[in-house]
């Protein structure tokens, strides 16, 4: 049997479109709010990536730590987060939920309790930005065992026997980082090179769905059609930040960015 996210991939792929993948972060602006934007992408998204809120991110760009800034200033806690995605699995809006965070939230839980506290909330897959491979083997077998996908990381600097030994080692999806860069950072990179380079990953790991990530916006994202799925974050996060400070509702513009993000690739 299909698990969630290579469901929605499937599905995609029988829409001759790549999967759409969204990120917003936690308990941004509020609890009740972030599931609220969640519930209405989902109308649009195919996965949606959850950001778990970090005080020292290693990746994130601006537009994403405005928004960690402002979910931990409101308090924001992991057994919250928590149920903003057991709510939002268990409404009429379900999607594939993937966690996407730092090793020390797992480390803070415990491994074991980590994983059993994904599974009920209904979490099916997990981004570990700082838990690369070959560290990460034990932990990816752990979530394997729980049926959660754990979700590997490559990048341009991956050399060709780490790309061989990580796409070996890798579960349903793959995420590749476009470019040397934060989140958020404009594309410094030529669409050729980008695809180049995921077309020589898909050689690899032709059955494994390969999305990428960094740099993807409504002016980039067309660019991208022939992949198996693209990740729109900082764009998300930016509109986010926005609709506060001009006092409208992040729940609708965000919604409206994401239809015209879709509508760009399908």
């Amino acid at each position: 049997m299909l698990n969630s996210i290579n469901l929605a991939f499937k599905n995609a792929r029988k829409e001759k479109r790549p999967a759409l993948l969204t990120y917003t972060v936690a308990g941004d602006s509020s609890k009740k709010q972030s599931l609220e934007i969640l519930k209405a992408i989902s109308n649009y998204a195919d996965i949606l990536e959850v950001g778990v809120p970090h005080n020292t991110p290693v990746a994130d760009g601006g537009q994403i730590q405005t928004s960690a800034y402002r979910a931990i200033k409101n308090g924001i806690k992991m057994k919250d987060i928590f149920k903003i995605v057991n709510d939002f699995k268990k409404s009429k809006y379900s999607k594939p939920v993937i966690f996407m965070g730092y090793y020390n939230m797992i480390f803070q839980y415990g491994e074991n309790n980590f994983l059993k506290s994904c599974k009920k909330s209904g979490v099916d897959g997990l981004i570990i930005v700082d838990l690369p491979w070959p560290e990460n083997k034990v932990f990816s077998k752990k979530c394997k065992k729980n049926s959660i996908n754990f979700i590997q990381l490559l990048s341009p600097t991956t050399s060709n026997k780490r790309l061989k030994n990580i796409t070996k080692d890798s579960h349903d999806m793959i995420y590749y980082i476009s470019m040397l860069s934060t989140t958020g950072g404009k594309l410094k990179v030529s669409p050729k090179k980008i695809l180049s380079n995921y077309n020589k990953i898909k050689k690899l790991c032709p059955k494994k769905n390969c999305v990428i990530g960094f740099g993807i916006t409504e002016k980039t994202i067309s660019n991208f059609k022939n992949t198996d799925g693209l990740v729109v974050g900082s764009q998300i996060c930016k509109e986010i930040t926005g609709s506060l400070n001009n006092r409208q509702n992040p729940v609708i513009n965000v919604s409206k960015i994401v239809s015209k993000l879709r509508n760009k690739i399908s």
